[in-house]
């Protein structure tokens, strides 16, 4: 698995700064005080303010520094080095109190101390990760006592489709070997000059839950959205603001999830 995790590595790392500079992540109104967090997200984390949140997969920072802004005590963790970097740089450059880490989230263990009020991740992480099982026990280690995971993420059914046709291209279900694409841009910027091999993994709604409920965790919420918070998956259109919904899909069609889980 190591040679997927440092193809991934290079992948998010060459990623990084086009990112920062993309209409999609919107710089100028993240720093000028804007939130990036959409608004499931702010419905299911709630108030958070004095909360002490440990935030799985954080890309460069944006939505850590938003819980930050909200009065949360956040560390922050990633694979990619750059993001590390540039997250550190927006830190300190934001005047905030968040901590970031560099760090597999199946290393996080190792790498990071404490526990906390909340662990959270949110839309296109779990992909990256072949064993959910061990995925969900870095989470109950982390949780305090009573502490809750809130994730949200994009539907299965999303990674299954042809973006561009809808139609159906890979399997519903885990089958231990990651599938493997060659990617031309990113989903920020499709015309930027990167081509690069990627690797990825399907998990259904039962394997995650069954993860979570193994791990000792106890679901709280579940909540399916009938649009993506993100403008990110072939042709959409934009039937409200940050509700967007593919112009070829011809059915109501669930674009992306969220889940509370309790530590008993």
């Amino acid at each position: 698995m190591q040679d997927y995790f440092d193809n991934n590595k290079k992948l998010w790392n060459a990623k990084v700064p086009i990112h920062v500079n993309s209409e999609m992540y919107n710089m100028e109104a993240f720093m000028a005080g804007e939130t990036s967090l959409d608004k499931a997200t702010l419905d299911l984390v709630g108030d958070i303010k004095g909360k002490k949140i440990l935030h799985l997969q954080c890309h460069f920072g944006q939505d850590t520094l938003s819980m930050a802004r909200m009065g949360a005590t956040v560390t922050g963790l990633d694979i990619s080095n750059e993001a590390i970097e540039k997250a550190k740089a927006l830190n300190v450059e934001l005047d905030l109190d968040a901590q970031f880490i560099e760090s597999n989230v199946y290393d996080a263990i190792e790498n990071v101390e404490g526990k906390f009020d909340i662990v959270f991740a949110s839309y296109g992480t779990i992909c990256w990760l072949p064993d959910l099982d061990k995925w969900a026990t870095v989470i109950a280690h982390f949780l305090k006592p009573k502490g809750k995971f809130v994730f949200l993420d994009f539907h299965p059914l999303i990674d299954m489709l042809n973006w561009d046709t809808c139609d159906f291209e890979f399997g519903y279900f885990n089958p231990g070997k990651p599938h493997l694409e060659f990617t031309q841009g990113t989903y920020a910027d499709t015309n930027a000059n990167i081509k690069m091999k990627e690797y990825f993994w399907n998990h259904s709604i039962a394997e995650v839950i069954q993860a979570l409920l193994t791990a000792g965790l106890q679901i709280e919420q579940m909540k399916e959205y009938d649009y993506s918070p993100y403008d990110v998956f072939g042709e959409m259109m934009e039937r409200a603001p940050r509700e967007y919904t593919m112009k070829k899909m011809p059915v109501d069609f669930p674009y992306f999830y969220g889940i509370i889980c309790n530590k008993l």
